[in-house]
């Protein structure tokens, strides 16, 4: 039987924009397995950067916030700034939100996504074919990992946990490198929180390279913010509370000026918490990139070179590239050839209209592939309070 809508993942931007859509009453089917990013590729024992406050999947029924979660079920409490939210309780809470507004929620992978009269056809791993007026895509971080091309020219056969060279979305237990010398790629909080939690959990060495000379930094504490400056979710600046509240204004400004804004916003930067952790505990290479990558006996090379010409070779048992994601519809390969094709895209993204809709009649997308339209806030929980409720009127207007 055709079905107005279907959604296409259930993390934080699957759920909230299906509670929304079912809100307007709009028969809704839901695929995907709860949570999977979060708990797949991501390390335990994470920490998230996120405040309590920007930490709440957005839903039209109250009751269903962070703090909701806490003092339903005793855990934390989450509030305040001060407070840090681990991941196992991100999840938990991601999955008690689920299970509460979709509890019917189809946990089976979509294969394929193609056009179909005025329709789309999705095919399951279930063997079902099924038929939607309107499809989302909210598939998170899913397929989107990115490896420099100095590393991936190395690893002929792609990156592997076990293997010389990874992405840190392959790792959900760092104990597994434990005993050996691990070089970490980045400057971001995925690779300063991954080098911490490697450290701790006993790697014989740790060495973040990082391009920038002054990459690796940490940010304020909430008693350190700016006072003359507005608050945010992300902490007190004029750029993160425009970013954050007025998101719909960042889809008109030009496309070099959306792409910038969107790889150096909410950029590199490691949380305050994590500054002692790290110190003492981490080595650290600055100003310098890499330039070629071997795997010697088993053991990856890397040619370092600074922007002064110097450089030289550094070994180590493992590399680790914690270098972040970045859309690419090749990478969505369930929707089909001729269905890509049709996509427009503009500043890194498909480029969507107010309501989220690409210029395919029809889909919609959400989360990290709406960033390039959207902003920055597009790769963080809390923009769920923006992105649902606009998604969900512009499809109810047009198939309910």
């Amino acid at each position: 039987m055709s079905t107005p809508v279907a959604v296409i993942g259930a993390g934080p931007y699957g759920v909230s924009t299906a509670a929304h859509l079912r809100a307007r009453g709009l028969p809704v089917r839901v695929f995907g397995q709860p949570m999977a990013s979060w708990r797949t590729q991501m390390p335990a024992g994470m920490l998230l950067k996120s405040t309590p406050a920007a930490s709440s999947i957005d839903v039209p029924r109250p009751g269903h916030t962070l703090g909701d979660f806490c003092a339903k079920t005793g855990e934390g409490p989450y509030a305040s700034d001060w407070d840090i939210v681990p991941i196992e309780v991100f999840i938990r809470y991601g999955q008690w939100v689920q299970q509460r507004t979709l509890p019917d929620l189809e946990q089976v992978r979509v294969v394929s996504v193609d056009r179909r009269g005025d329709g789309f056809e999705l095919k399951l791993d279930s063997g079902e074919q099924v038929g939607a007026r309107a499809v989302v895509v909210a598939t998170g971080l899913s397929g989107l990992a990115q490896l420099p091309p100095e590393l991936a020219a190395a690893i002929p056969d792609g990156p592997s946990a076990t293997g010389p060279v990874s992405h840190s979305s392959q790792h959900h237990d760092l104990s597994a490198l434990a005993g050996r010398e691990v070089v970490v790629i980045g400057a971001g909080q995925s690779a300063l929180e991954s080098a911490v939690l490697l450290a701790e959990a006993g790697a014989a060495s740790v060495r973040v390279v990082a391009r920038g000379s002054a990459a690796v930094g940490f940010g304020a504490p909430p008693d350190r913010q700016p006072r003359l400056r507005p608050p945010s979710p992300f902490g007190n600046a004029w750029s993160l509370h425009a970013l954050t509240y007025y998101a719909g204004g960042f889809r008109r400004l030009p496309v070099p000026a959306r792409r910038y804004l969107v790889r150096r916003v909410l950029g590199p930067l490691g949380a305050w918490w994590l500054r002692d952790r790290f110190h003492g505990r981490v080595q650290v290479t600055q100003g310098r990139r890499i330039v070629r990558a071997t795997v010697r006996d088993g053991r990856p090379v890397l040619a370092l070179r600074g922007a002064d010409g110097q450089g030289g070779e550094l070994a180590a048992d493992h590399v680790l590239a914690a270098t972040g994601y970045r859309m690419d519809l090749a990478a969505l390969d369930f929707l089909g050839q001729g269905l890509r094709t049709e996509i427009v895209t503009r500043a890194g993204g498909p480029l969507l209209g107010a309501g989220f809709g690409s210029s395919v009649p029809g889909l919609y997308f959400t989360g990290l592939p709406a960033a390039a339209s959207f902003g920055p806030v597009m790769r963080f929980v809390c923009g769920t309070e923006f992105a649902s409720p606009r998604l969900a009127r512009a499809v109810a207007r047009t198939y309910g």
